[in-house]
C-alpha cells in the first residue's frame, strides 16, 4: 500500500523482505485500523458516512478486566457477546428510526447500522467467569483474572 507513495525511481532503493516487510504491514495494519475508527470501515470511508460504532473503556483492576460499552437506544437482545479464541466480540445493530411523515429533518447525527468491536483479552482470563450485564444503555462485561494472574502481596519484613 505505502509502496504506491513512493517514486517510481526511488523504488529500486526500497528494500524488501526481513524487518522492514513487518514494519510495513504492521503500518498497513494500523492505517486500517484508523479507517476504521474514524469512517467506520472502507464502507464509510468511500461514502463519507460513518456508520455506528460505539465507544468502549477497557480497564484492568487487581481481580479483573471490565469492559463498558456505550449503547444508547439499545435493548439487551440487540448485543451478542461472544468469546472467540482469547478475544472478547461485541456485536449488534441500531435500527434506523422511521421518519414520519410530514417531518423535516434538518440534522441527521446518530448513526445506525451493524457494529463489531473486538478486544483481544490476555491469556490470564478465567473463562468461565466472564458476566455481561446491560441496564440504561450501558453494556458492562467482567471478565476475571485466574489466581496465577493476580498481584500477590509480599510482606517486607525488618
Amino acid at each position: 500500500m505505502f509502496r504506491s507513495l513512493v517514486p517510481w525511481r526511488e523504488r529500486s532503493h526500497v528494500p524488501t523482505g526481513g524487518r522492514f516487510s513487518e514494519l510495513m504491514k504492521q503500518m498497513e495494519e494500523e492505517t486500517e485500523d484508523l479507517i476504521e475508527r474514524f469512517y467506520g470501515g472502507r464502507e464509510g470511508w468511500l461514502t463519507g458516512t460513518p456508520s455506528f460504532s460505539p465507544t468502549v473503556d477497557f480497564v484492568e483492576t487487581e481481580d479483573q478486566f471490565e469492559v463498558t460499552v456505550d449503547l444508547p437506544g439499545l435493548k439487551p437482545e440487540d448485543v451478542n457477546v461472544e468469546l472467540k479464541n482469547g478475544d472478547l466480540w461485541i456485536s449488534g445493530k441500531r435500527d434506523e428510526e422511521k421518519k414520519e411523515e410530514g417531518e423535516t429533518c434538518h440534522r441527521l447525527e446518530r448513526h445506525h447500522g451493524e457494529f463489531r468491536r473486538v478486544l483481544r483479552l490476555p491469556s490470564t482470563i478465567r473463562e468461565e467467569g466472564i458476566d455481561a450485564n446491560f441496564a440504561d444503555g450501558v453494556l458492562k462485561v467482567t471478565v476475571p483474572k485466574t489466581e496465577e494472574a493476580r498481584p500477590k502481596h509480599i510482606e517486607v519484613k525488618a
